[in-house]
């Protein structure tokens, strides 16, 4: 799963990432501007953002992605800890609040809280779609007891697409998601991964699961079906 950490205080920052490391892979923005571009993107399973930061500050961040009816959740980080804080923060659309300095254990329990109540399974790292089981701690595939083969980074776009099951990800979402912004291949290599997942869910009748919508991306459907 993947964590954007919008906070200027590189040291800090350092230290949640380091702190969520076995759970999320992280990404990171020190400053209001680079936080809001990097989760307009709308790849990340949650937001941990800071308020007072150089440029836009986090309730300015947080309301400008609600306006753009991106609903990543989201914990605000503070070292305000007033009720007209907290209130100002739910009004401008967070999902939860954290005032510093807090303990490693307490935010960790607040991540999985947010990701439980968003429909992920942080804590069984085991994600399920009918009879598919996808173990995220161990990278291993199975359908009916059976393993299915996938390689590298077609295990992270099943992953992606179980995450947001009966959502259109766009090519872009998908690459920047798995492949990274500062990729030098281009998103046609997303088709060639979704081809090939195909493939190897097809001996288990699972492919028509992922519908292609063209010239945009793919969603996973709970109801299988053509390409639209």
């Amino acid at each position: 799963m993947k964590l954007l950490i919008i906070e200027d205080d590189r040291h800090l920052s350092n230290t949640i990432k380091e702190t969520t490391q076995e759970l999320f892979e992280t990404q990171q923005a020190f400053d209001g501007d680079e936080g809001l571009f990097l989760a307009e993107q709308n790849i990340f399973d949650c937001i941990i953002l800071d308020i007072m930061m150089p440029g836009m500050n986090g309730y300015e961040v947080l309301k400008e992605l609600r306006a753009q009816d991106n609903s990543t959740p989201v914990i605000m980080l503070t070292a305000k800890d007033g009720i007209s804080d907290k209130i100002q923060g739910f009004k401008a659309g967070a999902d939860d609040y954290l005032v510093k300095p807090f303990h490693r254990e307490e935010l960790l329990l607040r991540l999985e809280a947010i990701i439980r109540r968003s429909g992920g399974e942080l804590r069984e790292n085991v994600l399920t779609f009918k009879e598919l089981k996808l173990n995220i701690k161990n990278k291993t595939a199975f359908i009916r007891d059976e393993p299915v083969k996938l390689n590298g980074k077609q295990f992270d776009l099943l992953e992606y697409l179980l995450n947001n099951k009966n959502i259109i990800l766009t090519k872009e979402q998908i690459f920047d998601r798995i492949w990274g912004f500062e990729s030098d291949t281009s998103t046609t290599v997303v088709e060639v991964y979704a081809s090939n997942l195909r493939k190897s869910l097809k001996a288990f009748h699972y492919d028509p699961y992922i519908k292609t919508f063209r010239g945009l991306g793919y969603m996973l459907s709970e109801h299988g079906g053509t390409d639209e």
